[in-house]
C-alpha cells in the first residue's frame, strides 16, 4: 500500500492511500477526525485530491460531528473488563492497574476523571491494554475455530491496534486483527474474522470474493452494513 499525506486549504490533512484491492474512490473520516482517501493503487493522486476537495462541504460537517471519546465510570471495556475511576485523597499521581475484570485508574482527589486530560489518557491506555489481552487470548482460537470447520488455512495471526481497519491479510496467508474488535458483538467479530479467512483465496473484493463469502456466512451484507456503523475506538 503506498501512502501520501497532503495539506489540502480548508481541510487540513488528508491522507491518501492507494491499495491494490481497492476497486474505486472512497473516503472516510475515522474517530480521531483524520480524513482519509482510500483509491485504486493505479489511479494518480491528483486524482484522489480532486475527490476530498469536491466533497469539502460534507468533510467539514462530519469532522465537525467528531467529539472527544470520554471514557466514564463503569464503562465496558471489551468482553470482560469494567472501567472505575477511584479518586484518592493521599494519591500524589495517577496510576493504572489491569485487574481480571477491572481496568482501575486511581489519581488524586483533586483531578476530575472527565476533564482532566492526563485522567483521561492514562484511562485510555489502560483500557487498549485490557482490550490487547482479551484480544490477544480470545481472538486467534476463534480464528483457527472457524478455518478448521470451514476449510480455510492461513499462516499466522496477530493482533494490533489499528485505526482505519478491522484486520487484513497479506499475500502469505497473514492475518491481522485490530485489538478493538473486542468492542463489538460476536457475530460482527466472526464476520472480520470469516472476511479476513475468505482473503486467503480471493485477495480483492470482487463479486467472487464476496460470493465466497455468501456461501460461509449467508448474511454478510446485513453484518457489513452493520460494521459500518462502528468505529474502532473504546465505546461503551
Amino acid at each position: 500500500m503506498a501512502v501520501k499525506k497532503i495539506e489540502l486549504a480548508g481541510i487540513g490533512t488528508v491522507t491518501l492511500n492507494k491499495r491494490r484491492d481497492a476497486r474505486s474512490i472512497r473516503l472516510s473520516i475515522n474517530a480521531r477526525g483524520q480524513v482519509k482517501v482510500s483509491m485504486p493503487y493505479w489511479l494518480p493522486y491528483a486524482s484522489g485530491i480532486e475527490f476530498a476537495r469536491g466533497r469539502q462541504d460534507w468533510i467539514a460537517e462530519h469532522v465537525g460531528k467528531r467529539q472527544v471519546n470520554r471514557l466514564v465510570n463503569g464503562q465496558t471495556i471489551g468482553k470482560n473488563h469494567r472501567l472505575v475511576f477511584e479518586a484518592s485523597p493521599v494519591a500524589s499521581k495517577i496510576s493504572s492497574r489491569l485487574e481480571p475484570t477491572i481496568v482501575r485508574i486511581t489519581h488524586p482527589a483533586s483531578k476530575n476523571s472527565q476533564d482532566d486530560s492526563s485522567v483521561q489518557q492514562a484511562a485510555q491506555k489502560a483500557a487498549i491494554r485490557a482490550l490487547r489481552s482479551e484480544a490477544e487470548e480470545l481472538l486467534p482460537p476463534r480464528l483457527a475455530k472457524l478455518a478448521r470447520e470451514y476449510g480455510f488455512k492461513y499462516r499466522s495471526v496477530q493482533v494490533k491496534q489499528l485505526t482505519g481497519r478491522w484486520g487484513s491479510c497479506d499475500s502469505h496467508q497473514n492475518i491481522t486483527l485490530n485489538l478493538f474488535l473486542m468492542q463489538v458483538s460476536w457475530d460482527l467479530i466472526d464476520y472480520v474474522l470469516f472476511h479476513e479467512l475468505t482473503h486467503t483465496t480471493i485477495m480483492r473484493h470482487g463479486p467472487d470474493f464476496w460470493s465466497a463469502m455468501e456461501r460461509v456466512l449467508p448474511d454478510t451484507q446485513i453484518r457489513r452494513k452493520a460494521m459500518r456503523q462502528h468505529q474502532p475506538v473504546i465505546g461503551a
